[in-house]
């Protein structure tokens, strides 16, 4: 567990930050942009059908990797260059068709004006997908240190460059105070799209050592037996993503035009205030899942209450992040801009769905680990149809807040379904009573926030009160599961 919060911490701080980098896109865009709101709805959109895409181009290779590297014989230089090869071979082929069917692709999704987009984001996403094996592996070669730096090196570059496009040339030309021949307004997103390529482009040079080990080669045998294990993986994901982001790639053909444009600009840019549940379960992932394959291969004693453990503690800080997100909802809110902030309201329901998503990975390690990965698919496409229903039914009727339900219920669906299937196949003693405990605290202290947000105190003082809420939260959880005398480093002055 020491081994776990570690790597957790490390992995988390370049979420963390990564995801407060990017993060900062959002203020920077939905400040700027306020007279065509349909420009950041056709951001929202493209790194919808982006992140959906990335996950039929990487394949399950992550997660196979790991897999197939853990087992015994197999070696872990060629498991890493088959997946590589496999999954560029993919990207490319992908890249070409794009490029091949620019016009359509275009026209379908509403942009029959600007192909700049289909053509520079598919080149994005194959780069990204290939670079996506290679982060993979230095997971499995545990270094998280040059993991992190290289993620925050390039949402910072990103970042920075984002500013001086926005703030040095958008705004000016905007506002008529400077002339810029080759910049023409209505490209501010392209110009977006542009950067990320660039920011992707320039990672390759960091990759060098792991280049090198590509010289294993490509083995066909091993291929066959990954794609075996990898594919319902990729159904798992592709429903997994859906469920994350098929509101968003939706939502303009369930209501089409500027009005949709505009809908899912509000909501889009308002789920990003959620976005610090996101960080804790990647943060999460990326040092669980090396740890749980590892540990399945050594069969140490007492590895399922190292995963009963992890659960309990991973819905522990999830429960005090939404806390913290929620009852400063008064200063988090000027992250978005004015324009956008009638979205505001989806947020809890957003970061309940999430914390149920997270839930759900924890569950998923025992399909996982018995090879049988077609349960996750079963359960994630279940859900995904769950969220689709809902979405088509009642965004029409009640807009995007439907789009925030259908997360809601197909998460809840998914970890409930793995739950009960995965005590039949894989029994693991979670502590639900402890769990619920946290769950029955969580609500009592955002339900006293609701009540004291209707009482018109001044918001100076509701933080004052809200602080003393998250306080007994923290108190909680120090004297029942995490008391300080246990803690590394502090610990010692407790004693």
């Amino acid at each position: 567990m020491q081994t776990l919060a570690k790597d957790t911490a490390i992995y988390g701080l370049s979420s963390i930050l990564g995801k407060c980098f990017n993060f900062l896109l959002t203020p920077l865009f939905t400040y700027a942009i306020t007279d065509n709101r349909a420009l950041y709805g056709a951001y929202v959109n493209m790194y919808a059908w982006t992140g959906l895409i990335l996950v039929i181009l990487t394949f399950g290779m992550e997660t196979t990797m790991f897999r197939f590297a853990n087992k015994e014989g197999n070696d872990p230089k060629r498991v890493y260059s088959t997946s590589w090869f496999f999954v560029a071979m993919l990207s490319i082929a992908f890249a070409a068709l794009c490029w091949i069917f620019t016009d359509p692709i275009c026209a379908s999704l509403g942009y029959p004006d600007h192909t700049e987009y289909i053509r520079t984001m598919s080149l994005v996403v194959a780069i990204d997908s290939v670079q996506c094996v290679m982060f993979s592996y230095l997971r499995f070669l545990k270094q998280p240190v040059k993991f992190a730096g290289m993620k925050l090196f390039n949402i910072f570059l990103s970042l920075v460059l984002n500013v001086i496009m926005v703030k040095a040339i958008y705004e000016p030309v905007v506002a008529g105070t400077k002339s810029v021949s080759w910049f023409n307004p209505d490209d501010v997103i392209s110009w977006a799209f542009y950067i990320n390529l660039f920011c992707s482009c320039i990672m390759f040079p960091f990759f060098v050592p792991e280049f090198r080990h590509l010289g294993a080669g490509f083995d066909r045998k091993l291929m066959r037996e990954m794609l075996s294990y990898s594919w319902p993986i990729v159904i798992l994901g592709l429903a997994g993503i859906l469920n994350l982001h098929a509101d968003k790639i939706c939502y303009t053909w369930i209501v089409p035009g500027q009005t949709g444009q505009d809908q899912l600009a509000e909501y889009g840019s308002c789920v990003k205030v959620a976005v610090i549940m996101t960080m804790l379960t990647q943060a999460f992932r990326f040092a669980y899942e090396p740890m749980v394959f590892s540990a399945a291969l050594e069969d140490k004693e007492g590895q399922k209450k190292m995963y009963a453990d992890a659960m309990k503690y991973f819905i522990i800080f999830a429960l005090l992040a939404f806390l913290a997100v929620m009852l400063y909802m008064d200063i988090l809110k000027f992250i978005v801009g004015s324009e956008y902030r009638a979205g505001l309201k989806v947020i809890p329901i957003v970061m309940m769905g999430e914390i149920f998503m997270g839930v759900y990975f924890n569950l998923s390690f025992w399909y996982k680990l018995t090879d049988r990965t077609w349960w996750g698919a079963v359960f994630s496409s279940i859900g995904c149809i769950v969220l689709l229903a809902i979405n088509f039914l009642f965004v029409p009727k009640i807009g995007y807040m439907a789009c925030a339900w259908g997360g809601f219920a197909a998460f809840a669906i998914c970890m409930l379904m793995s739950y009960f299937t995965g005590q039949k196949h894989y029994p693991i003693a979670y502590p639900l009573f402890d769990i619920f405990k946290y769950v029955l605290l969580a609500g009592a202290l955002y339900t006293a926030y609701v009540l004291i947000g209707r009482t018109g105190l001044a918001v100076w003082l509701k933080l004052v009160i809200n602080t003393a809420l998250i306080c007994i939260y923290i108190a909680y959880i120090l004297r029942k599961d995490l008391p300080p005398k246990s803690l590394p480093v502090i610990g010692k002055y407790f004693r």
